[in-house]
């Protein structure tokens, strides 16, 4: 394991080296994702890459795979939820649940997100994400690497929003377009809003949620009574016990 907070070059090319294919990065095209992807290509890392396709994603998100494909020539994995569980959850709670509460919505991002990711991930060893510590509070303490059966990399963990910016004009990295209009977190179309001068930047993610701590449930949980409630509402749509499909060695905000 690398010494902790390693220039990002050092820890993408360890990890690569370490792993192999056993790697991947998770990236919803956002600037940090991007970054990771260049900094790979450039440093001759094979890299495997996987996207999750939630089935409400902005039409822009679509047009970034594209772009991917033709600049770096990587062929982006789109990995899907279950349709069966999709269909069960838009039969009981109806398609824009998400606006009822923070537990349906948490139940979506379950769904569509969470449940999905923690299958695409029985078949590595790591995976890299774009996490900033400067992303949301909830993320301060979040580690370079995080340690575990499945390992977490976030080489970026450090990097400000000036230097990622001063890197993609430096090396011209495709950016998702939905930044040119005023977006600064890029998630779900309907849960997704472009940002205003003096609002966090990730203000724009469910924005009709009050003092709620932004996150989907991959890389945190909900606070205690949020997650026991989501549980419920998983199980009961599932008809079944949920624990056992995720023995994954880490805690992927379930």
């Amino acid at each position: 394991m690398p010494d902790p907070s390693r220039p990002a070059e050092e820890i993408i090319t360890w990890a690569v080296a370490h792993y192999g294919k056993d790697l991947a990065l998770c990236t919803s095209f956002q600037k940090g994702g991007m970054v990771i992807l260049d900094l790979a290509v450039r440093h001759n890392a094979q890299l495997r890459v996987f996207t999750l396709d939630t089935g409400r994603l902005p039409e822009e998100t679509y047009s970034m795979i594209e772009k991917v494909r033709e600049r770096y020539g990587v062929e982006v994995e789109t990995v899907s939820p279950e349709t069966s569980e999709v269909e069960s959850m838009l039969l009981r709670h109806g398609p824009n649940l998400f606006y009822k509460d923070i537990a349906s919505r948490m139940l979506c991002c379950k769904i569509r997100k969470v449940r999905p990711l923690g299958r695409k991930l029985r078949g590595f060893r790591a995976y890299m994400t774009g996490l900033r510590r400067g992303n949301n509070p909830t993320r301060a303490n979040v580690p370079q690497v995080e340690a575990g059966s499945l390992v977490k990399v976030s080489p970026l963990i450090e990097w400000t929003n000036r230097q990622i910016d001063d890197y993609v004009a430096e090396h011209n990295v495709p950016v998702h377009p939905l930044y040119a209009k005023g977006y600064t977190s890029i998630g779900c179309g309907p849960c997704t809003r472009a940002t205003v001068a003096g609002e966090s930047e990730r203000a724009g993610r469910w924005w009709w949620e009050e003092d709620a701590e932004k996150e989907c449930g991959i890389h945190f949980s909900a606070n205690g009574k949020v997650e026991r409630t989501v549980d419920v509402l998983l199980r009961d749509l599932l008809n079944k016990d949920v624990e056992e499909d995720f023995d994954l060695g880490f805690d992927p905000g379930l």
